[in-house]
């Protein structure tokens, strides 16, 4: 650091480069925290409407029941009985939006308050609405269709507690009695709402928090209900269309909520994204935590508004520093110019121009008199060694001339030689592909050729093996199809996905006539029940890599000998149309222990053999499709693989 100017534009400018950044880090750092509180403010603020909502369906729901226990048609209902109550009590179910209703008369209340504080809670006179944990027995007893609504099967969930269970199906459920003391009978009427996939109450509870200007605004917000640490009802995504039922609430969150009682308050990671979160413990009738509400919202917004604040706060320092060292330089400028002048003289010298003066500095302190003395000096210099100047003068521009010329030249040969390397690196990806396609159409060409030549040296004679000859055109036609793939290797944006609607019949009998050969080294019979079913949209090719190996895999379970079952039938699934495929077989069926990991990557059950991919990759077929691809073991021997892919014309279902 030679420059004055340099130095003491460093020792006035060193406060804004170093202490202002520094206030910027600071001030971020607060703002961030105080932005982060209040991030929380409104989650927090979000949970408590959820939690104002919950407890206006429970005291509505016990306000309503009340009335009914207390109304003149109920106590004349008690003393009719028979058709005339059972009607009333689904007229009334329906008309209070319960999942069932009914009374326990004086004798019958015993044994069921011992079972439920709620009901002893009534038999003492006093109404009570409470949340509730049935088992699927109990709700079984009320209606079988509660109990599948209840039953949801486990999703793995990265970082929730470990655990052997597969299936939740006990129901939260909101329980509301009410006493009786009517027509001279005493009693509880008592009344319930099952919250498992009550996706009415949960999408209710996200427009209240989060489609409110008010109190949402535009923040992309979710609303979950848990049993335990499991979403029994949650508008959270696990994919576009897909409800995430079934995943489980993180480690941390879990110890938190559930273990210590504690209301969470902070970030957390929701099934695929982070999310600002509440979670509140939800506590039954017997005082346990047996749940937990949540709302959250999606962090990332945030997280950018603050990394822009950031950047403009950036951005706004870069701009007074660009701002202030050119005002600096310019109000410092009258004290510097006689020295740089100077300097700028003596360097000239230095590289040979003798002739380069000061001349007048525009000032007359003792600056100006050191300048006049140096070009007195420079003027005696100049004098003497003339001669020698001219000549160096001339071999410094010879110098020159010929540097530029050997910078240009190298600056070329750069330019050059990364084109070079370039071409010669297309040039091989396009010898590359060029010479796979030759070698691969040449015996594709000899096999096509041949099988003509064949087909017109029978004739005739050809017609029993039409089918295999056709066989053979088509699987040319599919290895031709993939080497133009390979020839689009250098233009991908030629290349798309191919999707195409599909007759599954001829599918499957196709892959029963490549996997002939498969089947008839054992005694295996094949049963087909191949009924017409309406076309479905899958890239033909995938589904056939599908069927074959689900079929290979199935003769592979049944060794020698056995049955493979082969049933295409056309299936609604919640109301969509749909085509169903059935692959049977009767080996010894799938462990099951592993059951649930059959269609995990790299999960094998045969152990040294093949890759553990079959199964995986079929399913991210079947899937990408729009369709579900299932697996359970058959009572006595054997596996089944379902697998349902919606009509053409249908839209997708969403998978449970």
């Amino acid at each position: 650091m030679t420059s004055v100017r340099l130095r003491l534009m460093v020792l006035a400018l060193a406060p804004l480069i170093v202490l202002m950044p520094l206030l910027l880090i600071l001030g971020m750092t607060r703002w961030t925290s105080d932005y982060d509180k209040v991030l929380i403010a409104n989650v927090e603020s979000d949970l408590r409407i959820a939690e104002q909502y919950l407890a206006r369906i429970m005291t509505g729901t016990g306000d309503e029941l009340k009335g009914v226990a207390d109304s003149a048609e109920f106590a004349q209902i008690l003393t009719q009985g028979g058709v005339a109550s059972a009607d009333y009590f689904e007229r009334k179910r329906k008309e209070l939006s319960l999942d069932f209703l009914y009374y326990l008369p004086d004798e019958q209340v015993a044994p069921q308050a011992e079972k439920w504080p709620v009901i002893a809670e009534a038999a003492r006179g006093r109404s009570d609405t409470q949340i509730d944990i049935f088992a699927a027995s109990d709700l079984e007893a009320h209606s079988s269709d509660l109990a599948l609504q209840a039953r949801i099967d486990l999703i793995e969930t990265e970082a929730a507690v470990p655990t052997s269970r597969t299936v939740e199906d006990r129901g939260m459920v909101v329980h509301a009695t009410s006493p009786v003391s009517l027509a001279g009978q005493e009693g509880v009427l008592v009344g319930g709402i099952l919250l498992n996939r009550n996706l009415q109450f949960i999408d209710t509870i996200n427009a209240l928090v989060y489609l409110n200007a008010d109190t949402g605004g535009d923040r992309q917000g979710t609303a979950t209900l848990f049993l335990d640490d499991v979403r029994v009802s949650t508008n959270v995504r696990l994919f576009e269309d897909v409800r995430a039922l079934g995943t489980r609430v993180s480690a941390i969150v879990r110890g938190t909520v559930l273990g210590q009682g504690t209301t969470w308050l902070d970030r957390a990671f929701v099934v695929n994204d982070w999310y600002i979160s509440g979670y509140l413990p939800l506590t039954d009738s017997f005082g346990e935590r047996v749940g937990m509400l949540y709302v959250g919202f999606l962090e990332a917004p945030f997280t950018a508004a603050k990394r822009e604040a950031f950047l403009w706060m950036v951005a706004a320092f870069c701009v007074v520093l660009v701002i202030s060292v050119p005002v600096f330089l310019w109000v410092a400028k009258g004290i510097f110019s006689p020295l740089e002048r100077m300097t700028l003289t003596m360097r000239r010298v230095a590289y040979g121009n003798l002739s380069a003066r000061n001349g007048q500095v525009g000032s007359q302190d003792e600056i100006a008199q050191v300048a006049g003395h140096l070009d007195d000096l420079l003027d005696q210099v100049q004098e003497r060694d003339q001669t020698l100047r001219t000549w160096a003068d001339q071999l410094n521009q010879r110098v020159e001339e010929r540097t530029s010329e050997l910078r240009e030249a190298n600056a070329k040969l750069e330019e050059t030689y990364r084109q070079l390397v370039m071409s010669e690196k297309l040039a091989s990806i396009g010898e590359i592909t060029a010479g796979v396609a030759h070698e691969i159409n040449n015996p594709v060409a000899v096999i096509q050729g041949n099988v003509d030549v064949i087909r017109e040296t029978l004739a005739e004679a050809a017609e029993p093996v039409q089918t295999e000859l056709g066989l053979i055109d088509r699987q040319v036609t599919r290895i031709e199809a993939i080497v133009g793939k390979l020839l689009k290797f250098a233009r991908p944006t030629e290349f798309s996905d191919y999707e195409e609607t599909v007759a599954l019949q001829p599918v499957v009998a196709d892959c029963l006539v490549l996997v002939e050969h498969v089947l008839s080294k054992g005694q295996i019979e094949v049963h087909t029940q191949l009924d017409t079913v309406p076309p479905v949209r899958i890239d033909p090719g995938e589904m056939q890599q599908v069927v074959i190996n689900l079929i290979m895999n199935a003769a592979q379970a049944m060794g020698r000998s056995g049955h493979l079952h082969l049933v295409l039938a056309s299936e609604t699934r919640e109301g969509l149309a749909g085509v169903r495929l059935i692959v049977r077989d009767t080996g010894p069926g799938i462990p099951h222990d592993k059951i649930g990991s059959v269609f995990d990557p790299f999960f094998s059950t045969k152990q040294g053999e093949g890759t553990g991919l079959g199964l995986s990759i079929s399913q991210s077929l079947i899937q990408r499709a729009g369709g579900i691809i299932r697996v359970r073991n058959l009572e006595g021997t054997g596996a089944e693989f379902r697998i349902w892919l919606p009509a053409a014309d249908a839209g997708v279902l969403v998978a449970p």
